[in-house]
C-alpha cells in the first residue's frame, strides 16, 4: 500500500460519507424522526467498508481472501445492527437524544443539526479507513492474531445481539413500565450494548497489524476502535443517554448507576474501571 492509495482512500471515504450524512439530514427533515440518522449511518459506513475492501487496486492487483473475510464480517454487522435501529426507529416518534439538542437549537435547529452530521461524518472516517486498513493487509500467511480477531468480531455481534434483545423484551413488557432493565448482561454493565459494539471493531487492527513491518499502515487501523470507544463512552453514546434516562427514571437510575458499571462489564460491585 502506498502514500498515494491511503490519501486516495481517506478522501474518498471522507467525501462519500459527508454526502450519506447529508442524506440523513434529508431524511430527518422530511420525517421530523432522527432516530433514522443512526439507521443511515450504519448502513452508509457498512457500504463503505463493504466496496472499499473489495478494491483490488489496494492488494496490487488481485482481490485476496482477507479482503473477501472482512466484507462478510461488515456486511454481517451492517444487517445486525442496521436492522435492529430501523425497527427500532418505526416504533418511535423521535430519539431522545437528537429530540433534546433539536429543542435547545430552537430555530436554528435544522442548520445545527446539519453541522452536526457533518463532523459526525468526519468522526466516523477512522472507524472506515480502520476496516480498509484491515482488508488491504498486503500478506498473505494465515495467522493465530486472525483467529482471535474473528472470535472477537463474533463475541461482539453475538453479545450486542443478545443485549439488545434482552432490553427489547424487558421493554414490550407492560409490567416494566418505568422501571430500569439490570436483567442479564444490563446487570454488569449499564450500556452492555455500547461494550460489545466496541469490542467487536478491536478485530480490526488485529487483522491490520503486521508485526514483520511488512504492512507499518497496519497501525493507523487502532484509531477505529479508539475513535468507537471515545463516541460511546464520552461523546454520542452514554453521556446523553444516561441524562435521558436520569430525568425519565430518576432515582431508580442513580440507584442503578451506584451498582452497575456503566460500559465494562462486572459482577454486581462497580469496579474502578467503570
Amino acid at each position: 500500500m502506498t502514500p498515494s492509495i491511503f490519501v486516495a482512500a481517506a478522501i474518498g471515504v471522507t467525501v462519500v460519507l459527508g454526502a450519506i450524512m447529508a442524506g440523513a439530514w434529508l431524511v430527518w427533515r422530511r420525517t421530523g424522526n432522527s432516530g433514522w440518522v443512526d439507521t443511515i449511518w450504519t448502513f452508509g459506513l457498512g457500504s463503505v467498508g463493504v466496496l472499499g475492501t473489495l478494491i483490488p487496486a489496494a492488494s496490487f492487483g488481485e482481490t485476496t481472501w482477507r479482503q473477501y473475510l472482512v466484507a462478510g464480517v461488515i456486511t454481517i454487522w451492517t444487517l445486525r445492527l442496521g436492522l435492529h435501529i430501523a425497527f427500532r426507529t418505526r416504533g418511535i416518534t423521535d430519539d431522545p437524544r437528537y429530540a433534546k439538542l433539536e429543542n435547545d437549537w430552537g430555530v436554528d435547529a435544522p442548520k445545527q443539526m446539519f453541522l452536526l452530521l457533518q463532523k459526525q461524518a468526519l468522526v466516523t472516517i477512522p472507524l472506515g479507513l480502520s476496516i480498509l486498513l484491515a482488508a488491504w493487509n498486503p500478506t498473505q500467511a494465515f495467522r493465530i492474531q486472525y483467529m482471535v480477531a474473528i472470535l472477537l468480531l463474533l463475541a461482539g455481534i453475538i453479545g450486542e445481539a443478545v443485549s439488545d434483545g434482552e432490553l427489547r423484551r424487558f421493554r414490550a413488557d407492560p409490567a416494566n413500565r418505568g422501571r430500569v432493565c439490570d436483567k442479564g448482561l444490563w446487570g454488569w454493565s449499564r450500556h452492555p450494548n455500547y461494550f460489545f459494539e466496541w469490542l467487536g471493531w478491536l478485530a480490526y487492527p488485529l487483522i491490520a497489524i503486521d508485526y514483520s513491518g511488512v504492512y507499518p499502515w497496519g497501525w493507523l487501523a487502532m484509531a477505529g476502535p479508539a475513535c468507537m470507544y471515545w463516541l460511546l463512552v464520552h461523546v454520542s453514546g452514554i453521556p446523553p443517554l444516561e441524562e435521558h434516562m436520569l430525568k425519565t427514571r430518576g432515582d431508580a437510575f442513580r440507584a442503578y448507576q451506584a451498582r452497575t458499571n456503566s460500559f465494562f462489564p462486572a459482577p454486581h460491585m462497580k469496579a474502578w474501571w467503570a
